[in-house]
């Protein structure tokens, strides 16, 4: 596993298609901004069953909103 220390504002580059953008960084939490194309899907991991499955009944919407 790569371990990078980024501060707000700074990005990480994943290939060519991907940024990760360090948006906010509270007492409890990161907010992560993602850059990517459409049919890449990206799905937090508590949304997945632990064969990494996206779970049935999770909305298309839970799976895009950004807040």
């Amino acid at each position: 596993m790569l371990v990078l220390s980024r501060k707000v504002g700074e990005r990480v580059l994943v290939g060519d298609k991907v940024v990760v953008t360090v948006v906010r960084i509270g007492p409890n939490a990161v907010r992560l901004g993602i850059e990517a194309p459409r049919d890449m899907n990206i799905v937090r991991e508590e949304l997945c069953d632990p064969n990494g499955i996206v779970i049935e009944g999770v909305s298309h919407a839970e799976l895009c909103t950004a807040e």
